[in-house]
């Protein structure tokens, strides 16, 4: 039976949000608490990317460490051979990638300017696939950027192209949210049965239904008998409009008519830790989680009409499809409405080790805990903001690897 994947793209298509992004610091807290849920892969960053080198690194390090397990971290670049040397050449452990190419041809015409045509775009995701199988690249995913607009025959002689030479997903891509569930639907079970390779579903949220659409083709995808892999960022964020909503899209595949048993997880995702990570990311990214959010929204679980809350009050499932604690949710939350000692750039000594004592964090002596505070308020300053307790432990408890996040070597 056909099986659903999760691969979230948070630390790479989410920060690509206009005007927001996240300290590397704070995509390496995504990245745990994606381990926590269970997700199955991390698209974790940029390996072309100087300003992304360490943190990369320092991740693959923590997955080595036993740290970040099970799940995969994988890094996103152009299908282009350039850069698949690049990423080896700036992060050497990298294991998973995804190379990106515009298949369309508004997109070959409009980005290319007519100095490329269909068959050059394969050739080149072909010569880029085969290298980053001769560097020791253990699976390898191939995009085609605005897949929707791309004409379905060409579609499936590119997959077929990349499968052939190595490639072990197809992930098809809804750029510009153009997709309908009908019409994403018949493309992706078009591509699984007559390419007969794994499909990644990346949808985006111009016309609002890019998690309905990430269902519809997942669906696509096993109902033609091939595993489905859904792209999903935290809160939805994503460029534009945003991606599919991580707990939005679970909670549709759980909770959804017909859907549930049906098309069964790959692995389980643990939704109690949504409530978790989505407050993480709104405090993060800077951006309040909306109140009408789906799992995680101020009124996802509030009622006032007079019939709803008599109904909720009798039976939940009257008006809920599902418990606010399946989520996370409900237990109380306290607020310091007194002295309050906040950890920042020119936070001092004294003020540190009371911070830290609280979380029952002690320091063998004067020096371990200078250092770690001075890693607090390199933290502080990537940030601009005070760090929240899960970031200060993984200081205290993972110096190394923070100095190596908080390292930023600009080119000579």
């Amino acid at each position: 039976m056909a099986t659903i994947y999760f691969i979230d793209v948070t630390n790479r298509d989410g920060v690509q949000t206009a005007r927001l992004g996240l300290s590397k610091l704070e995509k390496t807290m995504i990245n745990m608490y994606l381990n926590e849920m269970g997700v199955f892969q991390s698209e974790f960053g940029f390996p072309t990317t100087r300003h992304e080198q360490y943190y990369l690194q320092a991740n693959l390090e923590l997955a080595d460490m036993g740290v970040l397990q099970p799940i995969r971290l994988g890094g996103w670049i152009r299908g282009v051979v350039d850069d698949v040397e690049k990423a080896f050449k700036l992060v050497p452990k990298m294991k998973h990638l995804n190379l990106s190419i515009s298949t369309s041809d508004q997109m070959i015409q409009g980005k290319f300017q007519g100095a490329k045509s269909r068959e050059d775009v394969a050739s080149m995701m072909v010569d880029a696939v085969e290298a980053a199988r001769a560097h020791g690249a253990q699976s390898i995913g191939v995009n085609a950027e605005d897949a929707s607009r791309t004409d379905i025959d060409f579609l499936v002689r590119f997959a077929s192209a990349a499968k052939q030479h190595g490639a072990d997903r197809f992930r098809y891509c809804d750029t510009l949210g153009y997709d309908n569930p009908f019409t994403i639907y018949e493309s992706v079970k078009t591509l699984a049965e007559n390419v007969a390779i794994p499909i990644e579903l990346h949808c985006h949220g111009d016309l609002g239904m890019a998690a309905a659409n990430s269902l519809a083709g997942a669906k696509g995808a096993a109902d033609g008998g091939q595993d489905a892999y859904i792209n999903t960022t935290v809160n939805g964020m994503g460029e534009r409009a945003g991606n599919a909503d991580l707990v939005a899209t679970v909670l549709a595949i759980a909770k959804s008519k017909g859907f549930a048993g049906k098309y069964p997880l790959a692995k389980p995702i643990d939704l109690k830790k949504a409530w978790k990570i989505s407050r993480f990311a709104s405090y993060a990214f800077e951006v309040p989680i909306p109140i009408n959010q789906p799992g995680v929204g101020a009124n996802a679980f509030a009622h006032s009409s007079g019939i709803h809350a008599d109904g909720v009050l009798k039976d939940p499932h009257n008006y809920e499809l599902y418990s606010f604690d399946e989520v996370g949710r409900g237990e109380p939350e306290l607020v310091e409405t007194g002295r309050a000692i906040c950890s920042g750039e020119y936070t001092g000594i004294s003020g540190f080790r009371h911070i830290m004592g609280r979380m029952a964090v002690t320091f063998e002596d004067t020096a371990q805990a200078e250092e770690v505070l001075e890693l607090a308020r390199y933290a502080n300053v990537e940030a601009q903001k005070p760090l929240i307790e899960d970031e200060l432990l993984f200081i205290a408890k993972y110096p190394k690897i923070a100095r190596k996040l908080l390292t930023l070597i600009p080119p000579e």
